[in-house]
């Protein structure tokens, strides 16, 4: 699915990341979402690496990154930490700065990598999310029951872990498959590696304590950054077709969070990357190119 792309496996302050390079051009970083890994890009990656030196990884706890333990506050699993990771990863590949694009959990840990390395981050975008904070704030009775996950996930283990253990590759295909595309975006391939990921009770484990920390100490980091706003451009895209279109006005919420604030929704669902690929490159190809030589 990666062909000419090369894997890599990166020891952080506390983590190791697994991923896969390739391409030439200044960087991307790819961030997946849940319960996904780096594969859900093997339909973009391709086209974006003729222009960029893509860098798609999977986030501790997904895939075959590493599964640190976790604590009482879930503070291995805050997006804090995670996006810390990502920033070691590119420092160890040579990259101080570099473009940044993220879908579901993965564009919340890019929000945050983006906030605490606000001088790394050249432009971000995020794929099918709102931020964090301001979703739960504004949660209404219809994003409850879309997002169901959102509130279940976070009940202490090992309930969810248990339930989900009991038959992962159910649980994967109802989560995947009751969006308006079902799960045609989906190849054979690439749903073999989130079947294979979610059939490890780590991972599993992992993906819960991810979803524990967006609602506790997530919001804590959402607050302490005090009204101060995201400096560099960003791009949101959203499935026309999903939760966040019918839920939230997401550019809305984005320009609470961000300066610079662009986008608009795409004819798909959630799984934008897989469903879309075509709009997908053709729109981040525009905005991480656009005011550039390249």
């Amino acid at each position: 699915m990666f062909d000419d792309f090369r894997r890599f496996r990166i020891a952080t302050s506390d983590a190791e990341i697994a991923g896969m390079i390739g391409g030439n051009g200044p960087p991307l970083l790819l961030l997946h979402g849940y319960p996904q890994t780096h594969v859900m890009w093997h339909k973009v990656a391709p086209f974006l690496a003729r222009h960029f030196t893509i860098i798609a990884a999977d986030l501790r706890g997904y895939g075959a990154s590493s599964k640190p333990v976790t604590d009482a506050a879930h503070n291995p699993y805050s997006k804090r930490s995670v996006a810390r990771d990502m920033a070691e990863v590119m420092t160890e590949l040579g990259h101080e700065t570099f473009f940044l694009c993220g879908h579901d959990r993965g564009g919340r840990v890019a929000h945050r990598l983006a906030a605490d390395h606000l001088h790394r981050v050249r432009k971000l975008a995020v794929l099918d999310i709102a931020p964090t904070r301001e979703m739960y704030r504004d949660t209404t009775l219809a994003f409850a029951r879309s997002y169901w996950h959102w509130f279940w996930l976070t009940l202490p283990a090992p309930i969810p872990e248990q339930m989900i253990g009991a038959d992962p590759e159910a649980f994967l295909t109802y989560k995947c498959g009751h969006g308006s595309a079902g799960l045609t975006p989906f190849t054979d391939q690439a749903w073999a590696v989130y079947e294979d990921a979610i059939r490890d009770p780590a991972t599993v484990h992992a993906m819960c304590e991810d979803y524990r920390a967006a609602a506790s100490i997530d919001l804590e980091h959402d607050d302490a950054d005090d009204g101060r706003k995201l400096p560099m451009p960003l791009l949101a895209l959203w499935g026309k077709h999903g939760t966040i279109e019918a839920c939230f006005d997401c550019l809305a919420l984005w320009r609470e969070r961000a300066e610079d604030v662009r986008g608009h929704a795409l004819a798909g669902g959630h799984y934008l990357a897989e469903e879309r690929p075509d709009d997908v490159q053709r729109e981040l190809l525009a905005f991480f190119l656009e005011g550039s030589e390249q």
